[in-house]
């Protein structure tokens, strides 16, 4: 598979389920944006810059971010497995979001290189 990194460093921040959609959110400005509300939690993924943290019940900063170049078969399967596998094995946790069209597989910063390093020794193409 080809992998993009995308340049910005981004964060994961968690507010409680009644909370509602924080004004900075809805102001999208290009870039990797997720939001997702359950029962019990909203989750946004969004560029660390952009993240005003207040009233957050809990947030992780400093992470990078690989695209999976797509649009992506909603009838292929095991892409997630052929990508995170290799990563487990390397003990590199990862933040998954799936769209529509693609993956994107979050990764702390400090371990970007490692992760990268994995994949491609699994003959995936990462672009920087």
């Amino acid at each position: 598979m080809r992998l993009l990194l995308l340049e910005e460093n981004y964060v994961v921040v968690k507010f409680k389920p009644n909370h509602g959609l924080p004004q900075w959110a809805s102001d999208y400005d290009g870039g990797l944006l997720s939001i997702t509300f359950t029962p019990e939690e909203l989750s946004i993924v969004c560029k660390e810059e952009k993240a005003l943290v207040e009233n957050v019940e809990h947030i992780e900063k400093t992470w990078r971010c690989l695209k999976v170049e797509g649009p992506l078969d909603f009838n292929l399967t095991g892409i997630l497995n052929e990508l995170t596998k290799p990563l487990a094995e390397q003990q590199i946790s990862i933040f998954a979001i799936s769209t529509f069209d693609t993956d994107y597989l979050l990764v702390k910063s400090y371990n970007i290189d490692n992760a990268i390093q994995a994949l491609e020794q699994q003959g995936h193409i990462c672009t920087r």
